[in-house]
This record gives structure tokens, sequence and C-alpha cells, in this order.
């Protein structure tokens, strides 16, 4: 450490934004922290000095028995986070870990290996959750997971931050719309800090990847829809800086820069991360028949061949994909006068039928469609696509053809998680929840045979549990996303059965509690 800079010195404790651990393998698992070394050390300020952290990992909360140690250095150039791989682990096993800086000793973390590769594994439960909005409201849903004690670990599938300002429920720190490494720097550190996300990175692994607002809302390769660049500067500027402080602030694995990447659970399960907003094309507006141009992509060509090689070769049993927005198809057919016509009005939505929302899968229909052959022509089952993103719920089979559902079959399923704050309908329309839900819901899954399950007033998170009989996921909703203490409830279940590709309902969550 540089003379003089001691924990000691610190205007706020040495680790005021806790500690996380995240990506579990076999036998390593990512340990992160930030460091406060000095009182100009604040996050984005680009000020302080290097110092030297050191981190260990035990067996035992009391460290007497400690497996693996280390020294990382850090500095203003990190913004003083430390993002060490604890290796050498034993698989399937709980460590705890700290850190030192001085005299300074961090909160203690809980960390969780994954299985051996080659492990029959009788079960995995996983919470899912999305879209953590903080103006919006307090982050309950994360305390629901952390108290559970029965999670091998946390998907966050995006909108982890937000990058705008104001306030809501609570402030925005910067209070205005981030767009510079020092200002996405401090919003990390604000939402760091958040009791209840503290408490859940303290107590789970956490695998996450990003969707639009860690960057820019509606994002796409080359620009967002909410990026002004002649008032706002070069967007791949704010783009390298926003993935800059990601990469810096949390705990994933990100080879080459490359966020999408693969996790193994032993026999039973694989996890792929997607990153559909780094490659995609821009989006075409809703309702535009550009929707099926061969010539775009939402993932990229690299991207889509990693991801279509992972579930034709992969080992496991479940074929798990943490995908940021909504693959299976929310369309409009063309309908007559007299058909829902009245209701079409009402929403807003044409009688000629297409495609509501083209940031999504649908979108980007060409994609899909070599995504979905891929698993129909090499007879994949058990693929489960779990998504984040539309501040809702859902639970739909994925056919091969839509249209001609339930005669073309089924080839995946998804679930999607609500928002843990974000706004949804009847936040938005400022009316009491279950208004205006239930019309947009019959309408959904009417026009949407494939769609089993769709609740659009609600927030919370989700639990996913899977064995070799089937994938089950539970949703559990607040009670009020205004309340830090507001308790969470169960509200629904639907499970995929092994080899079936559907979904059903079923009457009781995950243990029958």
């Amino acid at each position: 450490m540089t003379a003089g800079a001691t924990a000691a010195n610190a205007a706020e404790p040495a680790f005021a934004h806790g500690v996380a651990s995240g990506d579990p393998l076999p036998d390593a698992v990512l340990l992160w922290t930030r460091v406060t070394p000095t009182p100009e050390s604040t996050p984005g300020s680009g000020r302080g000095p290097t110092v030297d952290v050191r981190w260990e990992i035990a067996t035992d909360p009391a460290f007497g028995a400690v497996v693996g140690s280390g020294t990382a250095s850090t500095g203003p150039d990190r913004d003083h986070t430390v993002k060490v791989d604890a290796t050498g682990l034993a698989p399937a096993t709980t460590y705890h870990y700290r850190f030192h800086l001085g005299g300074a000793v961090s909160a203690v973390g809980t960390t969780r290996t994954a299985p051996a590769a080659t492990a029959a594994v009788a079960r995995l439960r996983f919470g899912v959750v999305s879209c953590s909005n903080l103006p919006q409201g307090h982050f309950a849903a994360y305390r629901y997971l952390a108290e559970r004690g029965d999670l091998d670990a946390v998907l966050h599938l995006g909108d982890y931050i937000y990058e705008g300002g104001g306030g809501g429920v609570r402030a925005h720190e910067p209070a205005h719309e981030i767009l510079t490494l020092a200002d996405y720097r401090q919003r990390h550190a604000q939402y760091k800090t958040d009791e209840h996300l503290s408490r859940l990175h303290a107590t789970i692994p956490v695998i996450a990847t990003w969707d639009d607002h860690e960057v820019a809302n509606d994002a796409w390769s080359g620009g967002a829809e909410n990026h002004q660049p002649d008032t706002e500067g070069d967007y791949a500027a704010r783009k390298a800086a926003a993935h800059q402080a990601y990469f810096e602030w949390m705990p994933v694995r990100n080879e080459a820069g490359r966020l999408y990447r693969r996790l193994r659970f032993g026999l039973l399960a694989e996890v792929s991360m997607l990153d559909l907003r780094s490659y995609r094309s821009q989006q075409v507006p809703p309702f535009d028949d550009g929707t099926d141009d061969p010539n775009r992509s939402i993932t990229g060509a690299e991207q889509m061949a990693w991801l279509q090689d992972g579930l034709v070769t992969s080992g496991a049993q479940w074929k798990l994909v943490g995908n940021s927005v909504m693959v299976a198809p929310v369309l409009v057919p063309p309908l007559p006068g007299d058909l829902l016509g009245p209701l079409l009005e009402l929403l807003g939505l044409p009688r000629d039928g297409g495609v509501i929302n083209p940031d999504q899968w649908d979108g980007y229909a060409a994609d899909r469609r070599r995504l979905l052959d891929t698993l129909a022509d090499n007879g994949v089952r058990d693929t489960v696509f779990l998504t984040g993103d539309i501040h809702s719920s859902w639970a739909s089979d994925v056919p091969r053809s839509a249209a001609l559902y339930p005669l073309s079959p089924s080839v995946a399923v998804e679930f999607v998680a609500t928002s843990v704050t974000s706004d949804n309908i009847d936040d938005i329309a400022g009316v009491p929840p279950r208004t205006v839900g239930p019309v947009i819901e019959g309408a959904l899954t009417t026009l949407n045979r494939h769609i089993k399950w769709v609740e659009v007033d609600s927030h919370g998170a989700s639990v996913l549990e899977v064995t070799p009989a089937g994938a089950q996921m539970d949703w559990y909703f607040l009670a009020t996303k205004a309340d830090p203490a507001s308790a969470l409830s169960y509200a629904r279940s639907y499970r995929v059965r092994a080899g079936t590709q559907k979904v059903q309902r079923v009457g009781s969550p995950i243990g029958g509690a």
C-alpha cells in the first residue's frame, strides 16, 4: 500500500460497496470488491493511490481452514475495484471469502462452486431476476432470494442498472442521465450500496448479462434510442465507457472483452448467457416488413454460431439460455373486422397484424428461425430460454412455426421473469393493479396460442428448479415495490417435463411450500 494510504484515512469504510462472487466453475469462482483507500478515492473520481488488497477463501466462516489466498493490485485505472479468480477449489462446495486493506477487513461473503462437469446432479436451483430501476422502487425481491438459503446461483438477465437521471421512490446518483466513464462508475457504485442487492451479492454467486439500460435504452451495435449524438456525443465512446464500468463493477468473466459465455453444472445443466445488444442490427419500427430480413441479426454471426454449436454438442441434459429479450413470438395476425377488431383498435394495434415489439427476437425473425431450425433439425431437447426485459411474467412454448402451432411442434420453452422494480402496465398507466392487465393478457394469449400464461402487472423474483425429470419456474410477487420491507408471495408455477418441450401449469411451488 502507498505510504499514508490506510483505511483509517478514509471518509467512508474501506469496503463501502460490499463483496460479491460470480460465474462459478467446478474449481473456481470470481470474487469481487471495491476499496476506498483514501477520502479522494470516490467512485468515478479517477483519484487515489494504487493499493494492494489481500483476499482469502475458506471452507468455514471463521477462516480456520483457508484454501486459497492472494494479493491483487488496484487503483484509479479500474476505479479501485478488485476482481480475482479463486482457483483450485473443490466442486459443489460452499466457501467463505473476505478481503483485507491494511487493517480493515471486508464483510464475509458466501459462495458456491459448480458441480464437476461429469457429476450426476440430482437438483439445481437458480434465482432469476431482471430490470431493477432504483428510482422506481426498492429491491426487496433481492432480499427474498438472499434469504431462501437453497439457491446454487442467481441469474441476472439484464438491466442491472438504469442510465436515466431524476428521482422517484429514490433518486439516481448522479442526478443526470449517465454518459461518461465517471458517470457509469458512480451509478454502479450507488446500486452496490443498496442493502438488499448488497446482501444478495454477499450470499449467492451471481451469473449476469446485460440488456440495454446498462448503456442506453433500446441499444444496438451502433447506437440506441436513448442516445442523441448531436447533444450526447459519440455513441461508441459512451458504449465503451459503459462496458468498462460494467466489467470493473460486476463479478463476470469477460475474456477478450466478450460477455457471452457458457457455464456447466454437471451432467444436469449448462447455462449459455447471451449478449443481445453489442452485435445486433438496428431495430426496425413496429409492424415493419424488415423484421424478417435475413441480413439483420440480433446475435451477430459469431455469437449465433457459438450458440448453435453449444446447444447441439452440449453434454448436459438441460440447455438453459440466459436471454435478455423474449424469444417466443408475440404477434398480431391479420384479422377480419368482426373478429377482435374493436379490441385491437382499443390497444392501438393494426388489423393487418405484424410484430408488436421489434426490439425482441420478433424483430430478428431470420435469426430466430436459424436457431429454432438448429434445435429441430438436430433433435436437441430440453432447451429452456430464461428471459427478462419486459417487466412482466410469461410461460410459453417456443414452436418452430408459431403460425402452424400446435401442428408445428414446440422445440423449446421460455420462462420470462418480471421486473424487480421497473415500471409495467399499471405503473405506466397510473391505475390500480389488475385494472387493464387482464384485458391485455387475454388478448395476448388468445392471439398467440403457444403463450400459456402472461401477467403484466406485478414485480418480484422467480426461482427455477432443474432436475432430471423436469424444470419448474416459480414466480413470487411483491406486495409493493415502494416498501423496502415488502413481503413477496407465491404467485404461480409452470413446469416442462423432460423431453416434452411444452410448459404445463402446476399447482404448488418447488418443495410444495
